[in-house]
């Protein structure tokens, strides 16, 4: 069969420096074939000249035998190449169906009909997503959900899905999966990037690992296991200590009550919920999408308001607390890092430097109204280095920084202000096997310092190897409490859905 797609010796520079080095790539029709590599591999550098997002610096790409040149997302997606963004590209004022339908739109358009048309299509794709709602309002996975629909709308003969599961629940995965052996069986060519090796083993027909710009490995998935693609992307084997289970030995003991919440409410997201945090321990935080999880902690941090009446109470160290603002939280000492890094964690057209020193600014640590550059580099030099943020230098703009070393960025921002209570939502999303072992340890070091960490995630194996203590939400409430030495997965997912 010849292939749909061929990358031949394709290469890609930014300021002189190789993101991607004479990679061969190839695609077939009907074939779900899986992209993976660590963050900064070049995976997403690949697919973005494929899509035409970027220009390749060398090298030729081949569309049905003929070699091709986009000048836009849109010239590719007109050749019948469509690609799901990491980070959404949606348009935030606009609604889920305007969002659907942008760039297709008839000359004249019924705003119900287009409505009940999107509802439509999205039922067809078992997503439960609101078309009439505004793209600001929703959370990262619905829309991821949309983002998703989009392209699946467009009828590409090629699809490219940037980490499409990050942020899923098992049952959405589950539909997910369904939708692209659909789309398999209808002839459509898949490029699968994650970093949930299980998945890509699950799912893909063939596997190519890129590492520091260059291909190390590829052939079909039945060759592969976790192990073989671990030390294929890093050069060696974490599959041992990354997701260990948990021993009394490693269980730390509960310190001072940092944070102690009573009844708390906030319209119908967060209804009547009580738990309490600890100095040096992490307490994991599990629920499914729309169980409250993250509001509820957003109402800690000051990003959102609790009920006005009968909202609750909030105790931080024995002291009652009301925010109003983020800025009353972090003069407490309270950090929150956003599960969306893109929307919510950094400003993208701005260095590294200035990113990190902006949360120190924002903190009660930074006194003087004079910036110096001195103390800027001084502070990125020394946070880049802790947390091993790779960039061509300080001065590389977040943006152009993958996926895993934005996150660093985004913890560094926060850590900068030097925290009594850190509350980390979803640390890992979207961020490769060695960059996870390194935030990991950066959030065992916190505990281990004596500092209160909430860690909420959706992933299970997470859950259980961090959390000394573990608190299930559901429907709005924390509904139970559970020792990871008692705990499974069965036993948190039976928690967080019955």
């Amino acid at each position: 069969m010849t292939p749909l797609v061929q990358m031949e010796k394709i290469s890609k520079a930014y300021r002189g420096v190789p993101a991607v080095r004479e990679v061969d790539f190839d695609l077939f029709p009907g074939e779900i074939h899986a992209l993976l590599g660590e963050n900064g591999a070049g995976k997403s550098t690949l697919t973005k000249m494929m899509a035409g997002v970027v220009d390749p610096s060398s090298g030729r790409i081949l569309l049905d035998g003929q070699e091709v040149t986009f000048a836009s997302p849109n010239a590719a997606l007109d050749a019948g190449i469509a690609m799901v963004f990491q980070e959404t590209s949606l348009i935030p004022s606009m609604t889920v169906a305007q969002n659907l339908y942008l760039g297709t739109e008839k000359a004249l358009n019924r705003l119900r009909g287009t409505y009940i048309s999107a509802q439509q299509f999205l039922q067809s794709l078992n997503f439960a997503v609101d078309p009439t709602a505004m793209v600001d309002t929703l959370g990262a996975a619905k829309r991821q959900m949309v983002e998703i629909a989009r392209a699946v709308h467009h009828r590409a003969r090629v699809i490219i899905f940037d980490e499409p599961t990050a942020s899923l629940t098992p049952e959405e995965k589950r539909h997910f999966f369904a939708l692209l052996q659909r789309l398999k069986s209808s002839g459509v060519a898949i490029v699968f990037i994650s970093h949930a090796l299980e998945e890509a083993l699950q799912i893909s027909d063939r596997i190519t690992i890129l590492r520091d710009g260059e291909l190390v490995s590829h052939g079909a998935t039945r060759d592969y296991d976790r192990d073989k693609i671990i030390a294929a992307m890093v050069g060696r084997t974490l599959s041992g200590a990354l997701y260990r289970k948990r021993d009394a030995s490693t269980l730390r003991r509960p310190g001072k009550k940092a944070l102690s919440v009573q009844d708390i409410s906030q319209g119908r997201a967060v209804r009547n919920t009580s738990f309490s945090v600890f100095e040096g321990q992490i307490t994991g935080v599990f629920g499914l999408i729309g169980s409250g999880r993250t509001e509820t902690f957003k109402i800690v941090a000051g990003i959102t308001k609790r009920d006005f009446l009968m909202g609750g109470t909030i105790e931080l160290y024995d002291r009652p607390v009301r925010y109003y603002t983020p800025a009353e939280a972090v003069a407490d000492g309270i950090v929150y890092v956003t599960e969306d890094r893109k929307i919510e964690g950094f400003f993208e057209t701005m260095s590294v430097a200035e990113n990190l020193f902006g949360g120190l600014l924002a903190s009660p640590h930074h006194h003087g109204a004079v910036v110096r550059m001195s103390e800027m580099r001084d502070l990125a030099a020394e946070w880049t280095k802790k947390l091993n943020v790779k960039a061509i230098n300080d001065n590389a703009r977040v943006v152009e920084l993958s996926g895993g070393n934005q996150q660093k960025v985004v913890i560094g921002k926060g850590l900068v202000q030097r925290p009594r209570l850190v509350i980390f939502d979803e640390p890992t999303r979207g961020v490769d096997v060695a960059a996870i072992a390194e935030i990991h340890k950066i959030v065992n070091d916190l505990a281990d310092s004596g500092l209160a960490v909430v860690m909420i995630s959706s992933y299970l194996p997470e859950v259980l190897n961090l959390s000394d203590r573990i608190l299930v939400c559901r429907q709005g409430r924390i509904v139970e409490e559970l020792s990871p030495l008692e705990a499974t997965e069965e036993k948190i997912m039976y928690a967080a859905v019955h």
